[in-house]
């Protein structure tokens, strides 16, 4: 689970879909070095991944997943070389980005309109991940994500 320094959203709950932390908070943490990656995306709007999570999965034995902005996944890329897998998940068009956010109905104009102009941006970091997915089709992309972690992790 990643921590953010957002508000949450609707119904989300801390400890549930994130650890919820005030911007301040969040730079406490940074500063005792406790994320394997942090990003701020957005002015005072922080994501990271805190190491006692990675390491509370692991001594599990489980498989990691995250769900990352693209400089967060370009970091974990770095820390974890050949032992992990980037894919980098898009949209088919910003078009259909700024479509589907508003459907969504949980954000402000504003607030997506700063979303869809980041996201058009991160788009040309897609080709430093190892796989680029386009998500035209939920159903499809999600058979495609499950097929490149399947054969992934059977190396």
């Amino acid at each position: 689970m990643s921590a953010t320094s957002r508000p949450p959203r609707g119904s989300e709950q801390d400890g549930v879909e994130y650890w919820f932390l005030s911007p301040e908070e969040f730079r406490r943490k940074i500063a005792e070095d406790a994320f394997v990656e942090y990003e701020e995306v957005y002015n005072d709007r922080f994501y990271g991944t805190l190491k006692s999570e990675v390491e509370r999965i692991w001594s599990k034995g489980h498989v990691i997943i995250f769900d990352v902005d693209v400089k967060g996944g370009i970091s974990l890329k770095k820390y974890f070389g050949d032992r992990a897998l980037s894919v980098f998940i898009q949209a088919p068009s910003v078009e259909e980005l700024r479509r589907r956010l508003v459907a969504r109905g949980t954000d402000t104009p504003e607030a997506i309109e700063e979303r869809v102009q980041k996201a058009a941006g991160e788009m040309t970091y897609a080709p430093k991940f190892d796989v680029i997915l386009i998500n035209d089709d939920l159903r499809t992309a999600l058979a495609e994500a499950e097929g490149l972690v399947n054969k992934f992790l059977s190396k």
